[in-house]
């Protein structure tokens, strides 16, 4: 619903607690019959309210009270009224015409006079409505800056609450650190390399390269763990077609195994042995050397 300015400015003003009796009693009149109108009241005592938060109370000086109880009549000893003089005789005739204009009826006020009341009336109210509208601008400028800059002179529900903020910081992945480099030359009788098996000291994967072997038809190369710690020989896959083939089985054993162990190719059928058993005698082997020892570690100062 639209509003006239002087419905607009009562609102503001009520909230300012500037009206009259008679002009509140309007002011809550139409609260009680219009929602829409009382919103906006509420509306402007919220706007207004920020005021009220920004000043702390005062006490009174006790002679304050003193003196307003005397002016109200509530005192024991009462403000003397001053006493106006007695009239003499002369001024009777004078004290007649008074008596006559005090209870003759008002002149009716002249043509024009109501209207210049009406915007004497209005003009005031925009006044007090632009003081207000100023007031709450100054304010929110003073709250903001405040809240940037001195965030301590703020009362404590108009305090910006404290935030948190994450910030991941990424750094670098460190470098990996060289790791002992095992090499076997499998071999037959010391002939000629058939295929060298590289290990990996640190993550123990390790690669078979052929060399100068190759598989008959329908059989497959397949290597073997052999330990004087194991009860048997442990399969460690089937050599595949390619040049290179890279395993990380044996990440199951511990590092003194892998060093120590014999490790035999055999030859077996199609896809390796059916059962985890080697069904031939070993036709390559070798032992495991470091090729590459591990880095050195400064001395402790």
């Amino acid at each position: 619903m639209a509003y006239s300015e002087d419905q607009i400015a009562l609102a503001a003003e009520y909230a300012l607690g500037t009206l009259d009796a008679e002009e509140r009693a309007e002011v809550e009149t139409m609260m009680s019959t219009d929602p829409s109108f009382a919103a906006m009241v509420q509306a402007w005592e919220f706007r207004l309210g920020v005021l009220n938060q920004m000043v702390g109370s005062v006490e009174p000086r006790p002679e304050v009270w003193d003196k307003i109880r005397s002016a109200v009549g509530l005192s024991e000893q009462p403000l003397a009224q001053p006493q106006a003089p007695p009239v003499p005789p002369q001024d009777a005739p004078i004290q007649a015409v008074a008596a006559e204009i005090a209870v003759a009826p008002a002149a009716p006020l002249p043509e024009g006079a109501s209207q210049v009341i009406r915007l004497s009336a209005r003009a005031r109210r925009w006044r007090n409505v632009a003081t207000i509208t100023s007031a709450v601008a100054a304010v929110l400028v003073a709250m903001i800056g405040a809240e940037v800059y001195r965030p301590e002179l703020l009362p404590d529900p108009l305090r910006p609450k404290a935030r948190t903020r994450v910030v991941e910081v990424k750094s670098s992945p460190a470098a990996p650190v060289p790791a002992a480099q095992y090499v076997a030359i499998l071999q037959r009788d010391g002939g000629a390399p058939a295929f060298i098996l590289t290990v990996d000291g640190a993550t123990k994967h390790f690669t078979v390269r052929k060399v100068g072997a190759s598989a008959e038809p329908g059989k497959s190369f397949e290597l073997w763990l052999i330990s004087d710690k194991l009860p048997r020989p442990r399969s460690l896959g089937v050599v595949g077609a390619a040049d290179f083939t890279e395993r990380p089985v044996l990440s199951a054993y511990d590092s003194d195994i892998i060093n120590n162990a014999t490790y035999a190719v055999t030859v077996e059928q199609a896809g390796g042995s059916p059962d985890g058993n080697p069904h031939s005698a070993p036709v390559f082997a070798g032992k495991l050397i470091e090729a590459v020892p591990p880095p050195a570690t400064s001395p402790t100062r």
